[in-house]
C-alpha cells in the first residue's frame, strides 16, 4: 500500500476540513500549461502507462539522469517497459523529491493504483496500468475531465496554426482549451533558427513590418479567444529606443554578428512593445523570470529544445524591471500582470515591487504567480505562502498552475491545495487568526480557482 493517506500532508485536524470540505472539489484553472493541443484534439487512446506517465516529462527525466541512468533508458530507443522499470526503481529512493510524492499521486488518481513506487513493485504496476488504461481506454480527454478541469491556456509562438482550437471547441469537451500568446522565439534575436522563426510571420524586412505581423497575429489569437500572453525572459533587459532596436534587428536580418548589448537593446525594446500591446488589448501578461536555459549544448544537439537541461539563472533585473512598470504604469499602458521568479533569492523583492503599482482595475492587478518550475515543491510552495502572506493579499492570489506538458500532471493542484490548506489550519489552530472555518474556506475556494477566474474574465 501507498505511504499517501487521506490526510497527506494535512498536518491538523482543521487543516483536513478545509481541504475536503472546501478545496478538493474546486474545479481546476490551469491558466499556464504546455500540453499539445494536437493531442487533446486527436483524442487517441494512450498506448501505455510510459506515454501517459514518462513520455515528455522532463522533471521525471532530469531525476533519472540525477541517479545516473544512461540516456537510452530515458530519451532513447529502450522499450517502454524498461524506462517505465527503471523510473519506479529510481524513484524509490528520491526521498524528499517532489516527484516522489507527486507521482504516487498520479498512480492513484490515474490508475486507482495504491502500490508504492520501488523496483519491488515496478513489474505490478506495468501490468496493472497498462490494464487500467485499455479497459478504461484513457484519453486526453478523459484524463483532463475526470481532474475536474474547467480551463486550460496551453502556450503557444506567434506563428502556431490556430485552427486546430476552432476544432476542440467543435467537439463538445467539458473543458475550454485557449491558445496563450507567446512570442519569445520572435524576440529572442541571438537564436541561430531566429531568421526562420520570423520567416514564419511571410516577409519582414524591418521592424515597422514586425510589429504589425505581431498585431495581426495577435488578433488571431484574440478571435479564438486568447486571454493571456506569455513572456519568458532570463532577466529583464532595459527598454532600448524604438531607433536602437530597428538598427539591431536590420543588422540581424543581414547575417550579420549581434554584441551582447546589442542584443539586449532588442530584447529591452521588444518587452517594451509586448507589454503596451498587451495591455492595449486588455490581456493578462505573464512574465517568467530567472531560467537559464539550454546549458548542455551536446545534449540540446541530440535531443532539442525541452528536455530537461535548463537551471536557475542567478541574473537580478529587479531595477530594471521596476522602471519597466514604472515607465507602461506612467504612460497608462501597464496590463494586469503574473510575474513568476526561479530563483528563490527574488520572492520579497517581486512581492514588494508589485505592490508599487496595483490598482483599483482589479483585485490583485499585479500579481506574484505560484512557486514555478523548481521552486513548486513542498519548501518552495510552503515559502512561497509565508513570503505572499507577509508583504502581499492572500485573498486575492491566483493560486497553482501546472506548467507542464503531462496530462497527468493535475495533482499537483491538490498538492497545493493541501499545503494552503495546512498552512491556513496551523494559524487557525494556533489561535493567530480567524476560527470561522467557512469564512477561511470561501478564501480557500477563491484560491483554487474563482480568483482565476475573475482575474482572467472567463
Amino acid at each position: 500500500m501507498s505511504y499517501i493517506q487521506d490526510n497527506f500532508l494535512l498536518t491538523t485536524k482543521t487543516a483536513e476540513r478545509l481541504y475536503n470540505h472546501y478545496a478538493k472539489d474546486m474545479p481546476i484553472f490551469d491558466y499556464h500549461c504546455h500540453l499539445p493541443e494536437s493531442m487533446i484534439l486527436e483524442n487517441r487512446p494512450f498506448e501505455d502507462l510510459w506515454e501517459l506517465w514518462l513520455s515528455g516529462d522532463h522533471y521525471k527525466w532530469r531525476l533519472l539522469r540525477n541517479y545516473g541512468v544512461k540516456e537510452e533508458l530515458i530519451t532513447g530507443n529502450a522499450s517502454h517497459k524498461e524506462k517505465l522499470l527503471t523510473y519506479c526503481k529510481v524513484l524509490g529512493t528520491a526521498f524528499g523529491n517532489p516527484l516522489y510524492h507527486w507521482s504516487q499521486l498520479e498512480l492513484k488518481a490515474f490508475f486507482d493504483c495504491d502500490l508504492e513506487i520501488n523496483e519491488q513493485n515496478a513489474e505490478e504496476i506495468w501490468e496493472n496500468c497498462n490494464r487500467y488504461i485499455k479497459e478504461h481506454e484513457l484519453t486526453p480527454q478523459k484524463v483532463i475531465e475526470s481532474s475536474n478541469v474547467a480551463h486550460v491556456f496551453t502556450t503557444n509562438e506567434a506563428f502556431d496554426d490556430l485552427e486546430v482550437f476552432e476544432k476542440i471547441a467543435q467537439k463538445g469537451y467539458k473543458f475550454q482549451v485557449t491558445p496563450a500568446f507567446r512570442a519569445d522565439k520572435i524576440m529572442n534575436i541571438e537564436d541561430e533558427n531566429y531568421l526562420t522563426f520570423v520567416g514564419k510571420l511571410g516577409d519582414v524586412p524591418t521592424l515597422d513590418v514586425l510589429e504589425e505581423k505581431i498585431r495581426e497575429r495577435l488578433a488571431a489569437f484574440i478571435a479564438h479567444g486568447t486571454k493571456a500572453c506569455d513572456i519568458a525572459v532570463q532577466r529583464v533587459c532595459p527598454v532600448a529606443s524604438r531607433e536602437e532596436a530597428q538598427a539591431v534587428y536590420a543588422k540581424r536580418m543581414n547575417g550579420e554578428t549581434l554584441t551582447q548589448e546589442e542584443q539586449d537593446a532588442f530584447k529591452g525594446y521588444l518587452t517594451y512593445f509586448l507589454f503596451k500591446l498587451y495591455a492595449q488589448n486588455s490581456l493578462v501578461t505573464e512574465l517568467h523570470m530567472g531560467a537559464m536555459r539550454n546549458n548542455n549544448t551536446v545534449m540540446r544537439q541530440a535531443i532539442g529544445l525541452d528536455t530537461g537541461y535548463d537551471s536557475i539563472g542567478q541574473d537580478d533585473s529587479i531595477q530594471n524591471l521596476s522602471r519597466l512598470f514604472d515607465r507602461l504604469h506612467t504612460e497608462g499602458t501597464l496590463p494586469k500582470t503574473i510575474v513568476f521568479n526561479l530563483h528563490p533569492k527574488m520572492n520579497m523583492e517581486l512581492m514588494t515591487l508589485i505592490g508599487c503599482f496595483q490598482s483599483e482595475e482589479a483585485r490583485g492587478k499585479m500579481q506574484w504567480g505560484a512557486a514555478w518550475w523548481f521552486l513548486d515543491n513542498q519548501e518552495g510552495m510552503e515559502q512561497h505562502l509565508k513570503d505572499l502572506t507577509a508583504t502581499g493579499h492572500l485573498g486575492a492570489f491566483l493560486g497553482m498552475l501546472t506548467d507542464s506538458r503531462s496530462f497527468i500532471s493535475y495533482p499537483r493542484h491538490h498538492y497545493f491545495r493541501r499545503i494552503l490548506c495546512s498552512f491556513l489550519g496551523a494559524k487557525m489552530e494556533r489561535g493567530e487568526m480567524t476560527a470561522d472555518e467557512a469564512f477561511v474556506g470561501k478564501v480557500v475556494q477563491d484560491v483554487c480557482y474563482n480568483n482565476a477566474a475573475a482575474y482572467f474574465g472567463v
